[in-house]
């Protein structure tokens, strides 16, 4: 929020109404999108290996973010913007906000920071405030403190609000509940909502876990879907859309720009598994080099978990096992589990992306670490319902289930999203996943 004394920021008097602006947006949909390089995309610890067909390798991606570097005609001159950004909002020119503040027929009137702040520079879970930013003189309004939501007043000297976050295809990332809620505020405002879309790099082939079920609803689950969509973020606001599962967005001028020559398939990562992890006493790997690949806890018998892990592990996934100390990084993890303890570890590297199941990762892990732990009170069952969005993988943890029995509980439930899910999707060559065979 602007403070009394912080001076008023001149617009130019040219901006066109956002009457004039929601008709220049009711043109065909822009295919817009930052440069990613397929071929050069591992985890620490990979051997160069590639990640997809042969035809994919050394493709260039353009995201919506990137094409407004290329083309600027693509955003209408003299129009007031307000960023939903994070960290990840980069280009080949730079920061998002850097770019657009750049151009001279333009103003950015309002930013907007979700969980980790416009810059990333704000803890997992921490409070991100409001402020003002020294490049453009725009006010930053907290969309994770007590306003999780763009408020009449934010808004009010914006003509466009526009996102353009980095989404990992995991359901519990919070950003794409702040995208719902923002959606939400546009419409309520009569503005139109742009999302630069921009490649799911778990995949969009790949689609697992529980769909969130009705009354389990929270900041890290707003929608039912399962933990792994397989959507982009595009894909998702179109659905949520669609679906009306907000209220108000009828009237919302969405416009999602899509990136051209989006591949199906990027390198898997394992957090939409190993965020589970999040719900226990052990260590996700936070306040490490390798977060969500390094699992721990001073209770864990690294080398029984590992052996337990060995059948998972073939498919795509390599292991070592250690000690390590979890470190205070501030901007990261300022107060990780087991900060300056010892603890036994097992860390993950990424061999052959394709085979790798996240989900199926974490459940296992969840299933060694319930083997092991002294005893019950590891689990989190509040955080556990929350992340899961079903209390089922607390109960079966408890009953003492087998990840192949666990796994296939959700089956059913995935075939139908799959099917759900087909009109809302803007990449729909997506390859048929390999089925595997799992130990019940």
């Amino acid at each position: 929020m602007r403070s009394a004394a912080e001076p008023e920021r001149q617009l130019p008097r040219c901006f066109p109404s956002r009457q004039r602006l929601a008709t220049y947006f009711r043109a065909p949909v822009l295919a817009v999108g930052l440069t990613l390089l397929i071929a050069g995309c591992t985890v620490p610890g990979d051997s160069p290996e590639p990640v997809g067909n042969d035809h994919l390798q050394n493709v260039r991606v353009k995201t919506g973010a990137e094409r407004l570097v290329d083309e600027p005609s693509l955003l209408p001159a003299g129009v007031r913007v307000g960023l939903v950004v994070n960290h990840t909002s980069m280009t080949s020119a730079g920061h998002l906000i850097d770019v657009l503040d750049a151009r001279e027929d333009l103003t950015i009137t309002a930013l907007f920071g979700p969980e980790h702040g416009i810059r990333g520079d704000a803890d997992a879970g921490a409070v991100v405030g409001d402020g003002r930013d020294p490049a453009t003189g725009a006010p930053i309004y907290s969309l994770y403190g007590a306003t999780r939501q763009p408020t009449p007043s934010m808004l009010a000297d914006v003509d466009l609000l526009v996102f353009d976050i980095q989404d990992v295809g995991a359901r519990f990332y919070t950003y794409i509940s702040t995208m719902g809620l923002a959606m939400q505020a546009a419409a309520r405002e009569g503005i139109p909502f742009l999302v630069l879309d921009r490649p799911n790099p778990l995949g969009g082939e790949r689609v697992d876990g529980y769909v969130l079920e009705p009354g389990q609803e929270s900041f890290v689950g707003m929608y039912p879907i399962p933990v792994q969509h397989g959507l982009t973020v595009g894909e998702l606001a179109r659905m949520i859309q669609g679906e009306g599962w907000l209220d108000g967005l009828d009237s919302l001028d969405l416009r999602v720009i899509p990136s051209p020559n989006l591949p199906s398939f990027e390198a898997a990562l394992l957090y939409a598994g190993t965020c589970f992890i999040e719900a226990t006493s052990a260590s996700e790997g936070r306040g490490t080099d390798a977060p969500f690949l390094t699992i721990g806890a001073p209770w864990v018998p690294a080398n029984a978990v590992a052996s337990s892990l060995q059948d998972i592990a073939a498919h795509g996934l390599t292991m070592t096992t250690g000690t390590t100390v979890p470190r205070s990084i501030p901007g990261a993890s300022t107060h990780p589990k087991w900060e300056d303890m010892a603890i036994e570890t097992v860390q993950f590297s990424v061999e052959r992306p394709r085979d790798v199941r996240p989900l199926e990762t974490g459940v296992a892990l969840l299933v060694a670490l319930n083997e092991h732990a002294p005893d019950s009170t590891f689990l989190n069952a509040s955080w556990m319902r929350r992340l899961a969005g079903t209390d089922r993988l607390y109960a079966d943890l408890i009953a003492g289930r087998t990840e192949g029995d666990i796994m296939a509980s959700w089956e059913s439930e995935i075939a139908d999203f799959r099917a759900f899910r087909t009109p809302y999707l803007l990449y729909p060559e997506r390859p048929a996943e390999q089925t595997r065979t799992r130990a019940r």
